[in-house]
């Protein structure tokens, strides 16, 4: 569809193109709640990017990108960033209160509250820990004293993050109260690694948000449903977040057509111990020949701009500090290949083809 990066799909694509709540069967009742990364609201009311007119029932969200005022109604940086909706009510700025991402655990708690003797789809997109740093000044107050080395930047980080660790309790918690827990399939991820703007840490992982090094796209990942699956593994094949869609048409079994296209595959076979192998290649591209491209196959991943080639074996460098490409030029060039292969047939970037007209 031409989305490439966050940007990308900030500025919404086809809406008559069928997306995730509309693949599941009638019975079930979904919400989306949080960020909405898929357009802005600039044509409202008519609001056709809206999550209520892309096939979900109900709504309580900001339109725009990543960032939003978690205190109020409003947002941080012109037209991109929107007020809150309750359906397609816009909240007004007098009405509005509570921190944002706790506001957000509410309304999932609330929603599952309502939906509990019945099937439902909740999408709860946090936008923490995105732009801008604001937490209660008390939670901050409460890293700071506790770990008075850290920079005011990493203690509001931390209490942003806070919030959203427990908002996911509330959550689970819920889904145990209710007695449902054991029969729903949750996914838990990141869209993305650490930013360096929030003073991230990823650890031994190179580079940060927005890279195509392993610190830029691997990504805690977690799934639960303790009805279909044993609890406690870790799974080392790697998986991505188009593995989702597939994975709930398996557990739902819906057929649809469009599924022969997907490039994400059902990740029951391996939470069920009847697979070790997933995806042979994955593939990542920025739509920009700086920021450049990359594929990983096997242990292998090569990543290229217009400066040239990295190639780096990642089960003995996971890291990346290690550039191979002059020592197995033959795997630089198989990679390449695959990645051309893959990339032809693509649409350009919703960005270029948006500056292009």
């Amino acid at each position: 569809v031409g989305v490439y990066t966050a940007g990308d799909g900030g500025q919404g694509f086809d809406p008559k193109k069928r997306i995730f709540p509309g693949f599941l069967p009638e019975v079930y009742r979904s919400m989306a709640i949080g960020k909405w990364h898929l357009g802005l609201d600039n044509d409202y009311p008519e609001l056709k990017w809206h999550a209520m007119n892309r096939g979900f029932h109900e709504a309580f969200k900001f339109m725009g990108r990543g960032g939003h005022d978690y205190f109020e109604s409003k947002g941080v940086n012109g037209d991109d960033y929107q007020p809150i909706y309750e359906n397609k009510r816009r909240i007004p700025a007098d009405e509005y209160e509570g921190y944002l991402t706790t506001r957000f655990s509410q309304e999932a708690v609330d929603f599952i509250d309502r939906q509990k003797d019945a099937p439902f789809f909740l999408y709860l997109a946090y936008n923490a820990v995105h732009t801008p740093a604001q937490a209660p000044q008390e939670d901050i107050d409460y890293f700071k004293t506790k770990h008075p080395h850290l920079s005011d930047r990493r203690a509001t980080l931390l209490a942003m993050l806070r919030h959203l660790d427990d908002g996911i309790g509330d959550v689970v918690e819920k889904l145990k109260d209710e007695g449902i827990w054991k029969n729903t399939l949750l996914f838990f991820l990141t869209d993305n690694g650490g930013a360096s703007a929030m003073k991230a840490d990823n650890g031994h992982l190179r580079d940060f948000k927005q890279s195509l090094y392993e610190g830029g796209i691997r990504t805690p990942f977690i799934v639960t449903w303790p009805n279909r699956f044993e609890g406690g593994q870790n799974i080392d094949t790697p998986i991505m977040s188009f593995d989702i869609l597939p994975t709930v048409l398996e557990a739902t079994k819906t057929k649809a057509p469009e599924a022969k296209d997907f490039d994400g595959k059902s990740l029951l076979p391996l939470l069920e111990g009847k697979a070790e192998e997933h995806h042979q290649t994955l593939y990542w591209d920025t739509g920009d020949a700086r920021r450049g491209w990359a594929v990983r196959q096997g242990d292998w991943k090569l990543k290229g701009t217009q400066k040239g080639f990295e190639l780096f074996n990642l089960a003995i460098d996971p890291s990346e500090t290690d550039d191979l490409s002059k020592t197995y030029p033959e795997v630089v060039s198989n990679l390449e290949k695959l990645y051309k292969a893959w990339i032809a047939p693509m649409p350009k970037s919703l960005s270029q083809a948006r500056r292009k007209k």
